[in-house]
């Protein structure tokens, strides 16, 4: 008989997850979560708790993992409604981060930048027709490296924007410095980094965010190399550690 004591089940869980990054950004990942094991779980499950109560905000979307064609957020109110510098009229996010959004374009003003929101919310179809004109415009093979197919864009989940020029040169604007320092204060993630095209499936996109929330930017930057994709490939497979039926 053993007087040891069970195993935290977070723990358990967090052990089995941390295997499906590259064993490198494990090594690290494991190596922060020993030093603070209860900032790491309080975080996730403050990252969790906002994003249920909201219809889920840390949804893993890439090439390996889609959203249904019907798939549409109930909630999208248009931007025009607001205070914000749009370059289109017809831009739509999900009122659910509509806070998030003001209180970052408000801190943005404050320090003198002027966030320009030029791409939002996209339906399945529409991404279809946009990947079908880049293909025929640049080839299929070249198109998949800027453009999600239909069904894995995370435009379609209504909580992804792209700022300013929607080019390189946005990262060397005022507007792309203060993005780059500050986006992760209100929640905001950037989803393809330059030199992580292999792990993304997406050239360095300096100008499209994702909010993924407050504790869910601060999980990202502390204990996943401030990488998103890291951070949602690992919430993904850690919570189905909590979800698989045993077998019988």
């Amino acid at each position: 008989m053993t007087n040891e004591a069970p195993q935290d089940p977070r723990e358990t869980a967090f052990m089995a997850a941390v295997g499906v990054l590259p064993p490198e950004q494990a090594l690290a990942t494991s190596a922060a979560f020993a030093v603070d094991k209860e900032r790491f779980f309080t975080l996730l499950a403050a990252a969790e708790a906002e994003s249920t109560s909201a219809g889920e905000f840390l949804q893993l979307v890439d090439k390996n993992h889609g959203l249904a064609s019907d798939y549409e957020p109930a909630d999208l109110v248009s931007l025009n409604d607001y205070k914000l510098q749009v370059s289109r009229n017809d831009l739509r996010l999900r009122r659910a981060i509509m806070d998030a959004v003001l209180a970052m374009d408000q801190a943005a003003r404050a320090d003198g930048v002027t966030l320009v929101f030029s791409s939002a919310y996209r339906s399945y179809d529409y991404q279809a027709g946009l990947f079908a004109r880049y293909a025929d415009q640049f080839g299929e093979t070249q198109a998949d490296r800027f453009s999600a197919r239909n069904g894995h864009s995370q435009h379609q989940l209504g909580t992804a924007m792209d700022f300013g020029s929607i080019d390189d040169s946005f990262a060397e604007t005022v507007a792309g410095k203060w993005m780059a320092d500050n986006a992760w204060r209100f929640g905001f993630s950037l989803s393809y980094p330059q030199g992580m095209e292999e792990l993304t499936g997406y050239i360095w996109e300096s100008w499209h965010f994702r909010y993924i929330t407050v504790p869910g930017t601060l999980i990202e930057r502390d204990f996943f190399g401030g990488i998103q994709q890291y951070f949602l490939e690992f919430r993904a497979e850690y919570r189905r550690g909590f979800t698989a039926t045993p077998a019988s």
